[in-house]
């Protein structure tokens, strides 16, 4: 069984910055973990965008 976390360390969902601006269909999105105690802000970081094929910025939801 799974034992369950009672760390900072949490799962958050990164979406593409500029698909949205762009129109097409489909979302760019990555699932990474990140501390909280270390980065209590939205996380920022560029990967790649397989519709739009370039690396873009994605910003943390929800």
């Amino acid at each position: 069984m799974a034992k369950k976390s009672k760390g900072n360390r949490i799962q958050v969902i990164l979406e593409c910055t500029e698909h949205k601006d762009s129109g097409m269909p489909g979302t760019s999105r990555y699932i990474t973990t990140k501390n909280r105690k270390n980065t209590p802000d939205r996380m920022e970081m560029k990967k790649y965008n397989p519709i739009l094929k370039k690396v873009t910025v994605h910003k943390e939801i929800k």
